[in-house]
């Protein structure tokens, strides 16, 4: 068992109306991070023209990013719970600000990979502050500005892909256009010096090292495999090799984190037939969240005349392609609690993912024109942002009330890792099934793609379908 945890009010530290002052600065990096998350994506092709990498490869753009993720989110939340939230928020902008400006220079594609990598706690920033504000402040105090945050985030993806695509179109350089969010970055580091006081309660135990190491090596190891699979086929030893050791890697994790008193992430709150399901359904909305997002950037960016698809488009144009689509999104969200409210979390869940489902099927179906596809996204933009509102409801309401801090980082680690995977096995789908040149993926490599993340979506809407009900739990409600 842990020791108990310890108060402390360090120097430089403020009051609660101190820190209600300074909840701006901590919107500024929530705004930040929001526009760096989805930046990037309209900018995806003309970064493989100027790095030479191929349409798979900027696959793993997104991927070792979420890889990156998927580590650092829990390993910075621990770290933060044992030496202030503060500190370890100060460390995650300054490695962010290096990761960005080195994806802006990098001088070829590993070392933009590189950068990417350091770019992985970008997403330990919200549970950072959200820890921050909840120990600074009165309840009702936090809540309002944890919502704040959130808004912050969902507001920044949303000019994000926007801003860059203009920047992009105006400089006519993208090395110039990464730049910006390189600025940004720089720009908070020495912002988070000004008046974030420090967290007063400060845990007691250690790190769980061994959870960080096993959790790093299996997942690189799955990746490794996965990307060898483009070049020596599924069933070839340098394929098998990795996955296979990442798979004992990740059953390794799994029982060194089940007798841990202090694990780097509780998989006890996933056991059990009324919780399983519902991490289940999260891995597959990753897959399908994250997995998709550099391959309908490539599709859009194609030239027609040579790959016989897509739509030659800009920067720009993808960005406003994918404006309705991050619109309706936000407005998914939004209207979370009103269509939950009179169907219940877990229906309205499976119709989010059944709608994303159909959209998909619609994207495998539907795309030889540009009016299509962005109103398919729009359908797809408002069911993936009603499923992100509902389910961290789901999954907390699945479990013990008194773990439900605990349930939501998992969910979201989980869903990560989903799409980590994703990003490695679509690369791998685009790098296979390629034009009868040899010199692009093919249409039907992009048709393949939309029918797995499709299934995904059904899989998921199944999973939380079929889910245990438990007798007197606020889930089982509807």
């Amino acid at each position: 068992m842990s020791a108990a945890p310890t108060t402390r009010n360090p120097s430089g530290t403020g009051t609660g109306a101190s820190v209600k002052a300074v909840v701006g600065l901590l919107v500024l990096f929530e705004f930040v991070s929001g526009f760096l998350q989805m930046g990037m994506v309209p900018l995806l092709p003309k970064i493989g023209d100027r790095l030479g990498a191929t349409d798979s490869d900027l696959s793993w753009v997104v991927a070792v990013q979420l890889l990156a993720a998927a580590v650092c989110v829990p390993a910075f939340g621990r770290l933060g719970d044992l030496h202030g939230h503060r500190l370890l928020l100060r460390i995650s902008l300054a490695t962010v600000a290096a990761g960005t400006c080195l994806v802006a220079l990098a001088p070829s594609f590993e070392v933009l990979l590189l950068g990417r990598v350091l770019q992985g706690p970008l997403a330990a920033l919200l549970p950072l502050e959200i820890a921050l504000v909840r120990d600074r402040l009165p309840v009702a105090d936090a809540r309002r500005a944890i919502a704040r945050l959130v808004g912050a985030l969902t507001v920044g993806s949303l000019l994000g892909a926007l801003v860059m695509g203009a920047a992009d179109e105006a400089l006519s350089d993208v090395r110039l256009t990464l730049l910006l969010p390189a600025v940004l970055t720089v720009v908070c580091v020495p912002v988070s010096f000004l008046s974030v006081p420090e967290s007063r309660r400060l845990a007691a135990g250690r790190v769980d090292l061994p959870g960080i190491v096993l959790l790093g090596a299996a997942m690189t190891g799955l990746l490794l495999g996965v990307s060898a699979a483009e070049e020596k086929g599924w069933l070839a030893a340098p394929v098998l090799g990795p996955i296979g050791a990442g798979a004992v890697l990740l059953a390794v994790f799994a029982a060194v984190e089940l007798r841990r008193a202090d694990p780097l992430l509780d998989l006890r709150a996933m056991r059990g037939r009324g919780s399983a399901p519902f991490y289940l359904a999260s891995f597959l909305f990753g897959v399908f969240f994250f997995g998709s997002q550099a391959p309908n950037a490539t599709f859009w960016a194609a030239e027609p005349a040579e790959t016989g698809y897509g739509f030659a488009l800009s920067a720009l144009s993808i960005s406003l392609m994918s404006l309705p689509g991050a619109v309706c999104s936000v407005v998914g969200s939004t209207l979370t609690a009103r269509i939950a409210g009179r169907t219940g979390y877990r229906r309205a869940l499976v119709g989010a993912f059944t709608l994303v489902a159909l959209s998909f099927g619609s994207f495998a179906v539907l795309h030889d024109a540009w009016w299509q596809m962005s109103l398919t996204y729009a359908v797809l933009g408002f069911a993936v942002g009603l499923a992100l509102g509902a389910m961290p409801t789901v999954v907390v309401e699945a479990g013990d009330p008194s773990r439900s801090g605990i349930a939501t980082a998992v969910y979201n680690n989980v869903k990560t890792l989903g799409g980590a995977v994703a990003g490695g096995v679509f690369a791998s789908v685009l790098g296979t099934l390629l034009t009868t040149d040899g010199e692009a993926p093919g249409e039907r490599a992009y048709v393949v793609l939309w029918l797995v993340a499709g299934a995904c979506a059904l899989a998921a809407a199944g999973a939380v379908a079929l889910a245990h009900r438990e007798e007197g739990s606020p889930a089982a409600a509807r």
